[in-house]
């Protein structure tokens, strides 16, 4: 390669292992986590997040690795790690701040330290840098680099990826710049933006999903008050659509690990410095509020239908934070579940992509296979999936008590049309 380089990146997930495969399909990187069963699942080209394909994984020279000493053969070092909130919603650096230890007890002189993970601006130089001074022993600056790229994945989505993504560099100086940009330059064909400060870069990312979290929460707000006029959000949306500057969003659930965190590094931070945000907040509240706003609804339709909603039976397909993938962390879903039960209503759910250990462990939830459902009185197509869709009412009908109750499209993807008269169809 040009820019003569050794990569290693830290944190192999979603974000992570995109990069090392591109980067490993043109040299040698070290891919490091901490995760051991991970490393082991990737030696054998095997990628639980559906993210690269096993071709790609086959053709890409990386060495998978969990230990430390291995990242000393590599000088430009991609830290690609979570970085969540707490159940206070406040930032949680944890993950980061540990793989920050990892490299820095591995820095050697001249080697550069580049952060992907999203985080609020400032985080990078006052949080970061001095851990990895403390454990190298080494002065920022002068004996070793920082730089921060912010990562731009969208999960299952394979036009957009890691390389035809425009890619944002900074750098703690003009060399270091020039340094980064070279290296994700060799790689991302759809080019660099030179960002002129790392705080930029970092404020730049953190912006991104709150805008698109603030225009959700407006469309969300709007399915609130055409719900109570009796109007279809989604025909409304068709209908200014059609003038050419409407920017078109959908209501929804907003979890996963970027749209429905991200902002709240943000508000974390400005309230550090003594701004209250009101605009930003308000719209997580919203967007918040979803799940606990489509179990009512589900509620209500039960009780037109003359159903007893104690007792009742209510099956929810798909429990990811979002369609064709099989990440659980944040999703939202687990909000309508549990609104649910707490109407002592009987909830079964069901979803081909996500891992049943996964959602036994972190939400309680025992997933069923088809095979298993029990006939309900309501069926909530919560995440669209493939397999979902292709089966289209098809698939949802057999799931109903006799073929009649409730069917709630969350994100309105069944024709109305195909609706038979014995459902009560409801959409977000």
């Amino acid at each position: 390669m040009k820019h003569g380089r050794k990569i290693s990146v830290i944190g192999l997930g979603y974000v992570g292992l995109p990069v090392a495969v591109e980067f490993g399909k043109r040299q040698r990187v070290v891919g490091f986590d901490i995760n051991r069963v991970r490393i082991a699942e990737l030696k054998q080209q095997t990628d639980r997040t559906h993210e690269v394909e096993p071709a790609d994984l086959a053709e890409a020279d990386v060495l998978y690795t969990s230990d430390p000493c291995d990242l000393k053969s590599a000088d430009f070092h991609i830290i690609a790690v979570p970085t969540p909130i707490d159940r206070a919603k406040r930032p949680d650096l944890g993950a980061l701040i540990g793989a920050s230890e990892t490299i820095g007890s591995q820095l050697k002189r001249g080697d550069i330290v580049v952060y992907e993970s999203t985080v609020y601006p400032g985080a990078t130089e006052e949080e970061c840098v001095p851990v990895l001074e403390r454990e190298s022993k080494l002065k920022s600056g002068i004996d070793f680099f920082v730089g921060y790229s912010p990562e731009r994945i969208n999960p299952g989505d394979k036009e957009h990826t890691f390389k035809s993504i425009t890619k944002i560099v900074s750098g703690q100086d003009a060399k270091t710049l020039n340094i980064v940009a070279e290296v994700y330059s060799s790689v991302v064909v759809a080019g660099v933006h030179r960002a002129p400060s790392i705080k930029v870069a970092e404020a730049a990312k953190v912006i991104e999903n709150t805008q698109r979290d603030l225009n959700i929460s407006l469309m969300n707000e709007l399915a609130f008050i055409f719900n109570k006029m009796d109007i279809d959000t989604r025909d409304v949306l068709a209908a200014a659509g059609s003038k050419w500057n409407f920017l078109r969003f959908d209501p929804g659930l907003v979890g996963g690990h970027c749209i429905g965190v991200d902002p709240y590094y943000l508000t974390h931070q400005a309230q550090v410095l003594g701004y209250l945000p009101q605009v930003i907040l308000a719209g997580r509240r919203i967007n918040d509020d979803m799940g606990g706003y489509v179990a009512n609804q589900i509620i209500r339709q039960l009780i037109h239908r003359g159903h007893s909603v104690k007792g009742s039976t209510v099956t929810i397909l798909g429990l990811s934070f979002k369609e064709n993938v099989p990440d659980l962390r944040n999703t939202r879903v687990i909000d309508i579940a549990n609104e649910l039960m707490d109407y002592s209503v009987k909830v079964q759910v069901h979803d081909p992509l996500a891992d049943p250990d996964e959602a036994k462990k972190e939400y309680g939830i025992e997933l069923l296979s088809e095979a298993r459902l029990e006939p309900a009185e309501a069926v909530v197509l919560a995440v669209p999936h493939r397999e979902y869709l292709a089966q289209g009412w098809a698939g949802i009908i057999p799931l109903l008590r006799d073929g009649a109750g409730v069917v709630i499209d969350v994100k309105a993807v069944l024709p109305r049309s195909e609706c038979p008269e014995s459902i009560s169809l409801w959409r977000l």
